[in-house]
């Protein structure tokens, strides 16, 4: 029985066309060499057989590089390109967040948003506005102003008020 080796990771394997070379291995090559081989062939006589080697060389390297280069799955071009944006514009990334409770407070503190929905779910945010110290003296006053006249009315309709302690004593931590 044959045995073929498998390799373990299959995002290297390319598609070879001819040659046993990729597509791209293939266009640099012959870009190469619609570069380097009339740039030879012209200046062979002017500056000699092995300048014009060098020459030649010299022309035909980065192609060469372009075709066989690959660092992390990126092509040359690629890896060239992020260097050359993280040297030349390599920005400061703030650290930002967004406190959701902090706008959602600003909404409800407006004067469009004075409904008796708005005023009551402010009731929910007190907790959060007494540990935190960061909303605004609109917040704070419209706050206990309004949890004032919430209790009223809800001592008017004979519902018990809204208080976590209903006697005057703090509840025991277990």
């Amino acid at each position: 029985m044959a045995y073929v080796p498998v390799p373990k990771d299959l995002t290297k394997i390319k598609t070879k066309v001819a040659l046993n070379l990729t597509k791209r291995q293939l266009l640099c090559f012959s870009l190469a060499a619609v570069i380097g081989v009339p740039a030879y062939l012209l200046t062979r006589g002017a500056i000699g057989g092995s300048g014009a080697v060098f020459l030649m060389i010299g022309l035909m390297l980065p192609f060469f590089f372009m075709a066989m280069y690959e660092k992390d799955g990126l092509s040359a071009e690629k890896v060239i390109r992020n260097y050359i944006r993280a040297k030349l514009w390599p920005g400061v990334r703030p650290y930002r967040t967004v406190n959701i409770y902090i706008e959602v407070l600003k909404i409800t503190c407006s004067p469009e948003r004075r409904t008796s929905e708005a005023l009551a779910s402010r009731r929910l945010w007190r907790g959060v506005a007494s540990r935190s110290g960061q909303f605004s003296t609109c917040h704070n006053k419209n706050l206990a102003e309004e949890g004032k006249r919430v209790a009223k009315q809800a001592k008017a309709a004979g519902a018990p008020a809204a208080s976590k302690h209903t006697s005057g004593k703090k509840p025991k931590r277990r």
